[in-house]
């Protein structure tokens, strides 16, 4: 749906987008068949649509909860946001500075130690080196990772990796943070700790799109839930209607969505 003409401008603006993949309709046992098959013109290919025709306007400050079953197209959704992917057709219009906890450790060198893949996602998140080393002792203290900061990060355990990427999202004060099932591996203080810090979030008006199978987390968590099924959108409102719905539809056992793109 357009944005109002006296609304402030979105925070994200997804507008008539579709997103492709092509996979290969054989597996290929090397190099040099897939080269083989390629030159001879015998490598061939399926069309999968990731996202169909979808269109989403997130305010500034609105906290936002992802829904639906396995490769629905949650995923695709914060990674076209996060600048990841790039759609087929349709635009997707961001303002500010975007956080992304997309795949645990994503963007993480296991080589390097923990100290140094913090300043190096400061980079790609376009934050100087010298405000990262400024922001190091918030972020080792929120990972508790002190003795294990200048260890290489491939000796860390997941729980280890999710603290020090959720503490290097939050600190760099986004305006928009994504997070697609990130807390899931942390334990219950680190992801009641994480909600805490999302509270504050909140508190400054920043915006919050979460990716997440914890329909009780997304009602905890949001005020809005959009249930994506198949690539578009099927429900889009309250955060408790929409999970809602998708919980009656999940145990009634249907395999066939409901009709609709919209409000639930």
């Amino acid at each position: 749906m357009p944005p109002e003409a006296d609304a402030p401008l979105p925070a994200i603006l997804v507008e008539g987008v579709t997103v492709r993949y092509t996979v290969p309709r054989e597996m290929v046992a090397s190099l040099k068949e897939y080269a083989i098959r390629r030159l001879a013109g015998r490598f061939e290919r399926d069309e999968f649509v990731g996202l169909r025709d979808v269109d989403l306007v997130i305010r500034p400050g609105e906290r936002v909860g992802v829904i639906g079953p396995n490769g629905a197209g949650k995923s695709t959704l914060l990674r076209l946001i996060a600048r990841v992917r790039r759609p087929a057709t349709g635009r997707v219009v961001v303002r500010g500075r975007v956080a992304p906890l997309l795949e645990l450790g994503l963007g993480f060198h296991g080589e390097l130690t923990g100290r140094e893949n913090v300043t190096l996602q400061g980079a790609l998140l376009g934050v100087s080196r010298k405000e990262m080393i400024e922001r190091l002792p918030s972020i080792v203290a929120f990972a508790e990772l002190e003795g294990f900061f200048d260890a290489p990060t491939r000796t860390y355990s997941t729980g280890m990796v999710a603290r020090l990427a959720f503490a290097v999202a939050t600190d760099v004060d986004p305006d928009i943070l994504l997070v697609d099932e990130a807390l899931s591996v942390g334990d219950e203080r680190f992801r009641a700790r994480c909600h805490d810090r999302m509270e504050q979030f909140r508190d400054r008006g920043k915006t919050f799109l979460f990716v997440s199978h914890s329909l009780e987390e997304v009602v905890a968590t949001c005020q809005r839930a959009v249930w994506i099924g198949e690539g578009r959108v099927v429900a889009d409102g309250p955060a408790a209607e929409v999970c809602e719905r998708y919980r009656a539809w999940s145990h009634a056992g249907s395999t066939v969505l409901p009709a609709g793109n919209g409000a639930a």
